[in-house]
């Protein structure tokens, strides 16, 4: 079992940069930390590569250990406030839609005090219906609940007042929802006591004692939607509450409003605005999805910045997760001597070991090499702590494989509060659309599994650079990100590492302006630049995932809920945006296929001049890459082809393409139109990988070769094999100061 984790505040430093280590230990009252350099962190004992430096820190030693608690779970929280506590009589109300309603109490707007049992409490009682909770900490409280539960994904107005001169207490919920459907509406009324609470106001949780982190404690939290959540001072009627409700602007209408919270304004942030006039604002806790269709939603827009009051609501979910908050145990200032590479502090305890990864790039303004490596963080994140595998029952159909369970994997599912990956669905069903680095992120580490296509595997191309004796600088996506083409300017080339999947736009801008200027790009792998994706300006460390539209996909997007919300741009394929891979590198994905990899032959265009560089020491009809530790070859996993009618340059040569693909190769869902019976690999000849080279007028060039299984393939024979002797005479040559000369 896990006995030891951590993660660091930050992926990328560089030389200077004060690095924060959290540690969490379960079980041993001790740990050992140490720095390591990752070369090669593949430990499969069959392959006998792995490899790593120490590298002398003042922080390696002996540590106590301790349990840091992890909190997932997404809702809003409100400050105490004086206005908050002079509330006699009152109404609270909130457009519901639960998702889990029959999932036990469910926190929806709550001012409650648990240990006084002083407050109200509105929220979704074990039976799945509304209830409304009052007390005034004599130690006695009074629920009162209908007795219909909620319907499941349908919308209601749950509503709630309290006559602080007669103890009345009234409760409805009014179903919205199809006419064809059976109505959920109930309503009940009680007596009983109130007297404010005085801490922080909740909602989409119920309040609990704080935790460590600081945030106010929560628990119970809510599945489901909710939209315009109103609090008044004064009992309102049913036509006033419905009024309310309809009401974008309600503060206009009624004076004894005491907040108006507006979940249409300030979308991409965490703050949580009261458009009324008592200013008490909120923030959101652990992400949860902004942007996102409200209750009056008419399908006549689907861009929530053209209609923002028609999506007025926030998708709250038990399992959202986005800092796990840990309080640091030791820190590391980046030597100023420290080789740019991938480090990782390696945390030991028992027989456990666990490692926190970091990268480190060269000072910042300049580069020690001439090659940069560009390292796929955001992908990473996207994956991290993929989980996909362990929930689908068809997993293992898709994967052609049985599922290994490994100590990683059972130590996340007996901790759920790690978090998800986008590739993960929450408890509700609905797809997980935010991934964060600021956790331990157990599959972005040495020693996992090489078909995870995650950073393990990339270190294959480490190790093989390392081999070959060619520096090089290592840089992030998140650096690409902020500094874009003034990053990568400095470098003669970058190199790719097998799998960069998730772009956003200042990252692809970014790179397509180096290329264009005179840039080299060696892309070393397969399903690179397909899915748009964002990173949040106002929330450092998060990703946003929205799969629109098209893709290989393990799940649908809700529709109407295509943009970001972290910038407001339409989510899903580089190639739906009319922006393909193909026209960025030559070659975008075609095929999948996770049993027995291809290989490459030659083509006539391989024989041509200009490319004849890449082929030196290569036989002419020398099979390429009938070896690799994914599937056997060099052409597997995910694989791209060249495709002119998506933006391939015309004059691009396709030297090298693959054959060999089995029948569990299939072409991908963008690829066809109509479903047909000769999809496969063994069937179809648009299944294959495509190893294309192409100049640009700037006297750069790229060359890419369209698989994911490539950079599994260069440590064969040591490292001396015709997949690694192509790589390095692309780049041996693309670091040349000599100009490309584009064909005509």
């Amino acid at each position: 079992m896990k006995k030891v984790l951590g993660y660091t505040n930050a992926w990328s430093v560089a030389p200077g940069d004060e690095l924060e280590v959290k540690v969490s230990t379960y079980g041993p009252s001790t740990y050992r930390a140490d720095l390591v350099r990752v070369i090669c962190g593949d430990d499969d004992p069959d392959h006998g590569i792995y490899r790593e430096e120490m590298i002398d820190a003042p922080f390696a030693g002996e540590y106590a250990g301790r349990t840091q608690e992890m909190a997932a779970g997404s809702y809003v929280a409100v400050p105490a406030s004086d206005r908050l506590g002079t509330l006699a009589s009152f109404t609270v109300q909130v457009w519901v839609l639960p998702t889990t309603p029959a999932r036990g109490e469910q926190g929806l707007v709550a001012h409650w005090d648990e240990e006084s049992e002083r407050g109200f409490a509105l929220f979704v009682d074990g039976n799945g219906a509304a209830a409304l909770r009052v007390g005034d900490g004599t130690g006695t409280s009074t629920v009162v609940a209908c007795d219909r539960p909620l319907a499941a994904r349908r919308w209601h107005l749950v509503a709630a007042s309290y006559d602080a001169t007669t103890g009345e207490v009234e409760l409805c919920q009014d179903f919205l929802g199809s006419p064809f459907e059976a109505d959920s509406s109930a309503s009940a009324h009680g007596k009983g006591v109130f007297r404010p609470a005085t801490g922080a106001l909740l909602m989409a949780a119920l309040p609990a004692r704080p935790g460590t982190s600081g945030r106010p404690g929560a628990r119970h939290y809510f599945n489901g939607k909710l939209d315009r959540p109103r609090l008044a001072g004064r009992v309102l009627s049913r036509n006033e509450r419905e009024a309310l409700a309809w009401d974008a602007t309600p503060q206009e209408r009624e004076p004894a409003l005491v907040a108006t919270w507006d979940f249409s304004r300030d979308i991409g942030s965490r703050l949580v605005s009261d458009a009324g006039f008592n200013g008490l604002h909120g923030m959101t806790v652990n992400v949860p999805s902004r942007g996102v269709k409200g209750f009056n939603w008419s399908g006549n827009e689907q861009n929530w910045q053209h209609a923002p009051q028609e999506y007025g609501a926030i998708h709250f979910h038990e399992d959202d997760h986005y800092d796990a908050g840990w309080e640091t145990d030791f820190t590391y200032t980046v030597p100023d001597d420290l080789k740019s590479g991938v480090y990782a502090v390696r945390l030991q305890a028992d027989d456990d070991e666990s490692f926190g990864t970091f990268f480190v790039r060269p000072p910042r303004g300049t580069a020690t090499s001439k090659l940069a490596f560009l390292a796929s963080t955001v992908t990473y994140m996207a994956y991290a702590n993929y989980q996909w595998h362990l929930h689908e029952y068809f997993a293992e159909v898709t994967d052609l494989s049985w599922t290994p369970i490994g100590k990683n994997d059972v130590f996340l599912q007996e901790h759920p509060e790690t978090g998800l990956s986008t590739y993960d669905t929450h408890l509700d069903g609905s797809g997980v659309r935010y991934a964060s680095r600021l956790r331990p992120v157990i599959n972005t580490a040495p020693k996992t599994s090489l078909e995870g296509y995650n950073l393990n595997l990339d270190t294959l191309v480490l190790g093989w650079l390392e081999t070959c004796g060619i520096d090089y600088d290592v840089i992030t996506d998140e650096d690409l990100h902020h500094e874009g083409l003034t990053l990568l300017e400095r470098y003669s080339a970058v190199v790719t590492g097998a799998h960069p999947e998730y772009f956003t736009t200042p990252m692809w801008d970014g790179l397509r302006s180096y290329i264009a200027r005179g840039g080299r790009l060696a892309y070393l792998g397969g399903n690179g630049f397909i899915w748009r994706c964002a990173m949040s300006e106002k929330m450092p460390g998060v990703i946003e995932l929205r799969r629109a539209e098209d893709g290989i996909r393990y799940r649908d997007e809700e529709p109407g809920e295509y943009y970001h919300e972290f910038n407001g741009e339409y989510g899903g394929l580089w190639r739906r945006l009319g922006m393909a891979p193909q026209a960025l590198v030559g070659v975008g994905t075609v095929a999948v296929g996770f049993d027995a990899s291809g290989v490459y032959k030659r083509t006539p265009a391989s024989f041509e001049s200009c490319a004849a560089f890449i082929f030196e020491g290569i036989g002419e009809d020398e099979i390429v890459g009938d070896f690799g530790f994914l599937g056997g070859g060099a052409s597997g996993g995910e694989i791209d082809a060249a495709d002119p009618l998506l933006g391939t340059p015309p004059h691009a040569l396709v030297v090298a393409s693959s054959q060999g693909h089995s029948e569990n190769t299939w072409l991908v869902p963008d690829e066809t139109g109509f479903h047909h019976s000769a999809m496969d690999g063994a069937q179809n000849p648009r299944v294959k990988a495509d190893m294309t080279f192409f100049e640009t007028p700037a006297g750069g060039a790229v060359f890419s070769v369209g698989s994911i299984a490539w950079s599994a393939s260069l440590p064969h024979n040591a490292y001396d094999n015709n997949v690694a002797q192509i790589s390095e005479n692309v780049l041996r040559r693309f670091l040349d100061p000599e100009p490309f000369t584009m064909l005509k």
